[in-house]
């Protein structure tokens, strides 16, 4: 720490927030500087930025924007600061985090220590059971649409700490630049791809929508990650007054409900009687809707719960085609294993928490492709798909471990 500085940033600090942002990995911001090539000239990159931080004198360069694939032909903006830009927010995060964090809501669970997506959709799960109506909210354009001047007051209940005031609002401030090398200035909004952007943004809601909702309306139970949000209500006029309160709520914080995306769900199961037009609704990857189910004596009932969703299981088929393993035939098959196996089991991991069978149509999409490997692989099976097939099958039966998802195909057919 030097004490001659006006900000009390310590050397220390920027070092854990680098050793983070090296860890996370990443690409390059609009200077072009990876993180190897940061690393060049590693002490005098952080020295410099710890000196700009505890003096005042540091400011963000713009963000560079890309556009990523939403699957449905559209595309989602993301901004990516500078590697010091990385590191300077990572800094007044690991500050402000713990401090945001004895103030947060329960049920809030998006980009928090110690709380997950799964867990979310294991609470959404039950409390489909316990009430009859969802609302499912989608926020049009969130992470744009925030109000710079209501951001700040939110962070300013937080800290007094005038270097972090000072730089989250130059963050919030800072210019996106597109790929045409053209300059936007930003009046509203935290761009999405910013270290400290997912806690701004949950900062903000957590007083825009949680609080609110917990004064106004504390018998209504709600999940919400990030901009993700569903609430519970006990009847369809509930749900409907809810959502006019929160459309006026939200017209107060600047922000707008999407109209087609936003919608009022009916949690069909064997003991709710009649229809409505929408009876299932997405949540982190998966579809709750009325599904076949069995209880513990083996009687089959209809069940409103959740299964992994058409959109992720074809993100997965996506995914599985883009490792081209029919142009890898110079592995061997336990190279391939070595290689696919996180992933693989970060899928069965988060897909296999609730209604497991659902994600075994694309695993077995996956053996298809190992056949099109084996077919170009052994000359013996060369413009044979159906002996690929069985071969693979074969394999699988007889190597269980391999693949991890062989075990679970094997024991249920």
């Amino acid at each position: 720490m030097d004490e001659a500085k006006p900000f009390q940033v310590s050397k220390g600090e920027v070092w854990e927030a680098y050793k983070r942002v090296r860890a996370n990995k990443g690409t390059a911001g609009v200077d072009g500087q990876s993180i190897a090539k940061f690393e060049e000239n590693l002490g005098n990159n952080l020295y410099k930025l710890w000196n700009r931080m505890s003096s005042g004198s540091y400011y963000p360069s713009p963000v560079r924007r890309v556009e990523i694939p939403k699957g449905n032909g559209e595309t989602r903006p993301l901004g990516i600061p500078t590697v010091a830009d990385r590191i300077a927010q990572t800094v007044v995060k690991s500050r402000l985090e713990p401090e945001l964090e004895k103030h947060f809501h329960k049920d809030s669970y998006g980009y928090r220590p110690n709380k997950s997506a799964v867990e979310a959709v294991g609470v959404a799960r039950k409390r489909c059971w316990r009430y009859d109506w969802v609302l499912d909210m989608d926020i049009k354009g969130y992470f744009d649409s925030i109000d710079h001047e209501l951001m700040m007051r939110a962070v300013r209940k937080h800290t007094e700490e005038k270097w972090m005031l000072l730089y989250i609002e130059r963050w919030l401030k800072a210019p996106v630049k597109l790929g045409d090398g053209t300059l936007l200035t930003r009046e509203r909004g935290t761009p999405q791809g910013g270290v400290i952007s997912p806690l701004l943004a949950n900062l903000f809601l957590h007083y825009a929508f949680d609080v609110w909702m917990k004064r106004n309306s504390p018998n209504i139970p709600f999940e919400r990650f990030a901009d993700d949000t569903v609430c519970h209500c006990k009847s369809e006029a509930q749900a409907k007054w809810l959502k006019g309160e929160i459309e006026k709520r939200f017209t107060e914080c600047g922000l707008t409900l999407h109209p087609e995306k936003t919608k009022i769900i009916y949690c069909k199961d064997d003991d709710r009687k009649g229809n409505y037009p929408e009876e299932k609704f997405d949540f982190l990857g998966y579809t709750f809707r009325p599904r076949r189910s069995k209880n513990r004596w083996g009687k089959h009932f209809i069940n409103f719960t959740p299964a992994i969703s058409t959109k992720a299981a074809k993100k997965m088929r996506e995914k599985m085609r883009a490792w081209h393993l029919h142009l890898r035939s110079d592995k061997k098959i336990e190279d391939l294993a070595w290689m696919f196996n996180p992933v693989i089991r970060g899928w069965i991991n988060y897909f296999g928490s609730y209604y497991k069978s659902a994600i075994y149509p694309t695993l077995r999409y996956l053996d298809t492709i190992l056949a099109r490997w084996a077919m170009r692989k052994y000359k013996r099976l060369r413009g044979h798909r159906r002996r690929a097939e069985q071969w693979v099958q074969r394999v699988s039966q007889k190597q269980q471990w391999l693949f991890v998802h062989w075990k679970s195909l094997n024991q249920n057919g």
